[in-house]
């Protein structure tokens, strides 16, 4: 069964938006691995701060109907898209990975390059997954974590209870 892993982002109502969206992925998947929550300053655009955590789940569901069960849990959860992509969200739900597969599914890649090119998607990721290795550029995520350069975003730890 591949093990999936998931980015999690909210700027409006975070912690609600952050909480349901664990609860629902928990009514899909059962069993989740549940990063730390970090809030982290808007990239790309000006706005509010973001939370952002990483889920681990395992699922036997095909990439396609993930796609579309996060897009559901999204639009359930308030989350529109006329504002664009770099926009305040009430819940933005990434596939990142795919166990270890390269996948290009429904104009999405995986794995994700969001992967390498953000603090607030790798440092969780590094924290759960730390030994597992990059599909693509086989090195693990504690090792790309330790290449990235820190100091182009900024992140930090915030008190959450993640419920698990």
């Amino acid at each position: 069964m591949p093990r999936i892993w998931i980015s999690l982002g909210s700027s409006i109502d975070r912690e609600r938006h952050i909480r349901a969206a664990l609860h629902d992925l928990q009514a899909a998947f059962g069993a989740l691995s549940i990063s730390r929550v970090y809030e982290s300053e808007a990239v790309g655009f000006a706005g509010d701060p973001f939370y952002n955590a990483v889920v681990g789940a395992d699922t036997q569901l095909p990439v396609a109907a993930l796609l579309q069960l996060f897009r559901a849990i999204e639009a359930a959860h308030g989350r529109t898209r006329e504002r664009g992509r770099f926009a305040a969200r009430t819940l933005d739900i990434d596939l990142l990975t795919y166990g270890e597969q390269v996948v290009d599914v429904a104009g999405v890649h995986l794995p994700r390059d969001e992967i390498t090119r953000y603090a607030f998607v790798l440092l969780p990721l590094s924290e759960l997954a730390g030994d597992s290795r990059h599909p693509q550029l086989g090195a693990t995520y504690r090792e790309l974590w330790r290449r990235f350069d820190q100091s182009t975003q900024a992140l930090w730890p915030v008190p959450f209870d993640t419920g698990a």
